[in-house]
């Protein structure tokens, strides 16, 4: 079939790729896609998905990579759902389809039957705030396809959250696509507190399987390990690295991988999906009245198909313990499902007010702000809780997300071992029990020498990358945790005799919480590195990372502009990046004698060419 075909039910007059086009009466099919790498874009299509039930389409909800792209050519009305990762990439699960998309041999009029939207999920902290999504937007036209209407960029620095642009960008959505496809005569939306059917259903056995029941905890795979087949690696040891009297307790904490056939390099990244503690299990099967022994098998109702990762058969032990995301705070989506099962009068009020675009600042401050977890509102709605059916519970409750981390060891040195950094997330709200994270202190409860401990991971490619050849200089910012990449890069390049390396870091307290400094002392008296530290809260003025890059002007001007030095920055994404960028500029004007355009495009530059990288999280 021609790529040039267009749809053979409307006809278009084009304008800016903006069309104007002749409702559609027959089919009211809707295609969502999404990109999702934390689950928040995920979670977005398939509420967009539920709309689109309600107003009776015929919906599918997919990840992009798991989509025929090629089927795209005949697609009439498409949703693009999209999050942005690391400096501007494109989420795992939409790799294969971003490198299609961008083929230069893909003809100017590829997409000219498709109307579609584009809705981008960002952090405006960052630089390349919603990047994926503006870029896929200008792609989509440039291929011949028509927006329905502008890209929507949703901000999690809202003060309400990314809904605060979701709600009316779908508003304007939905108004179009219900003129593209209009309801059919005498029919109506069902409501919003009407039940839509479930994807799953559950169907319980009369016996434990005795075979599965062995086989309950993850296998170890052949290699690669993946999301969907980990490796079971062994705890060797879980040290605090920080001082008893610091506020922070900090963990290096040592996985072996012999066995693994993992390789990877300076830069990389583990992967670890955590699992939930005991104590929430055991309450979230005393609140839903289920018996965590029992086990089922699992069916899918719909188009979707029943998680890779959830063995079949299956207990609800195990379901509940390291798939649900019971301890996360519960998305707006969680509360619209909710309240379809609320029986309760005040309840049902209470849901239907939190589902509601006017109820967002209420939402905020009941679930947002103080974090409140699913597992406590399920408690703080408990005849609501007590109505839930079983087969709604992945639909309830999103998948529990792998976490990534910075290796903190390099292979060479240090072969079958994968070392981190893990900061333990603890602090208080106006709750009474304190908020933690899930998958830092579920890893700093793993105590080796309380017997063996093991902890599912895989490793993908990260985005920090080292020059090759031996003279070449290595400038590394990496404060608090943020070291973790520049530890493994300064392993490997001193095993591989590279040894013109900088490094600047920054921390509190030299004496609480100076992380690997007997490591950092020894490479120096090796020759091997130059090592710059800050101590913000060790003498009265605060000093920082960036206040050492400025003292050494004229050191990085010549390391950068005569010799090629690579310059990278890992680390807190709030105040930090900017602080440090904003010196290295000042170093350009200082010592190169150049305007600050000319600083920020000389930065550019560098950037551009890889001699200027930055790993940074929020």
């Amino acid at each position: 079939t021609p790529l040039s075909l267009r749809h053979p039910n409307y006809s278009t007059g084009q304008s800016g790729n903006m069309a104007t086009v002749e409702p559609r009466i027959k089919a009211r099919p809707l295609l969502v896609l999404y990109g999702s790498q934390t689950g928040s874009a995920q979670d977005t299509a398939e509420r967009i998905g539920r709309q689109a039930q309600r107003r009776r389409m015929k919906v599918r909800v997919e990840a992009l990579d798991d989509y025929g792209v090629a089927n795209l050519i005949s697609e009439s009305l498409v949703v693009f759902v999209c999050s942005t990762t690391g400096q501007g990439d494109p989420p795992d699960n939409m790799k294969n389809f971003w490198r299609f998309l961008f083929r230069k041999s893909l003809p100017a009029d590829s997409l000219c039957r498709l109307d579609y939207a584009v809705l981008g999920l960002g952090d405006s902290s960052y630089p390349k705030f919603n990047f994926v999504a503006k870029k896929l937007h200008k792609r989509l036209l440039q291929l011949g396809a028509s927006a329905l209407l502008p890209v929507g960029l949703a901000d999690d620095q809202h003060d309400l959250g990314p809904d605060a642009v979701i709600d009316s960008w779908l508003a304007v959505f939905w108004e179009k696509a219900l003129t593209l496809y209009p309801l059919p005569a005498g029919l109506s939306p069902l409501r919003e507190d009407e039940l839509l059917p479930p994807h799953y259903i559950f169907n319980f056995l009369e016996d434990v399987p005795v075979k599965e029941a062995e086989q309950h905890r993850i296998t170890e795979e052949p290699a690669p390990p993946s999301s969907v087949h980990p490796f079971l690696a062994k705890v060797v040891s879980n040290q605090r690295v920080t001082q008893p009297s610091h506020f922070q307790d900090v963990r290096q904490i040592e996985f072996d991988i012999t066995g693994s056939n993992i390789k990877f390099g300076a830069g990389d990244v583990v992967m670890i999906r955590p699992c939930n503690a005991s104590e929430d299990v055991e309450k979230f099967c005393q609140l839903l009245r289920l018996d965590s022994d029992r086990w089922f098998t699992l069916k899918s109702s719909s188009e979707s198909s029943v998680p890779s990762r959830l063995p079949q058969p299956c207990s609800i032990r195990h379901l509940v313990e390291s798939f649900l995301d019971i301890a996360a705070v519960p998305r707006r989506s969680f509360f619209e499902l909710l309240a379809t099962f609320a029986t309760n009068e005040l309840e049902r009020e209470k849901l239907a007010e939190f589902s509601s675009a006017r109820g967002q600042e209420e939402l905020h401050a009941y679930c947002n702000r103080p974090r409140r977890t699913a597992l406590e509102v399920l408690a703080d709605f408990p005849h609501t809780t007590a109505e839930l059916k079983v087969d709604y519970l992945l639909e309830l409750f999103p998948e529990i997300q792998p976490r990534s981390f910075s290796i903190a060891s390099s292979l060479l040195a240090q072969p079958n071992s994968i070392q981190i950094l893990v900061a333990v997330v603890r602090y208080k709200t106006k709750l009474q029990k304190p908020r933690k994270g899930l998958c830092s202190s579920w890893l700093a409860s793993l105590d080796p020498s309380q017997g063996d401990m093991f902890v599912p991971l895989w490793v993908k490619k990260g985005g920090l990358k080292f020059p090759n050849d031996l003279e070449t200089p290595v400038i590394m910012v990496g404060p608090g945790t943020g070291v973790a990449p520049f530890r493994a890069a300064l392993q490997e390049r001193i095993a591989l005799g590279r040894t013109a390396n900088m490094l600047f870091f920054g921390c509190r307290s030299e004496a609480k919480d100076f992380y690997c400094r007997s490591e950092w002392e020894e490479m120096e008296r090796a020759g091997h590195l130059k090592l710059f530290t800050a101590f913000s809260r060790d003498q009265e003025d605060k000093v920082y990372v960036q206040h050492r890059v400025k003292e050494q002007a004229t050191l990085l001007w010549d390391l950068i502009s005569n010799m090629g030095a690579f310059f990278y920055i890992a680390g807190n994404a709030k105040q930090m990046p900017t602080g440090v960028c904003d010196a290295l500029k000042g170093v350009f004007q200082k010592e190169g004698g150049v305007s600050a355009s000319q600083a920020q495009e000389m930065l550019d530059a560098l950037e551009k060419s890889g001699h200027f990288q930055s790993e940074t999280w929020s």
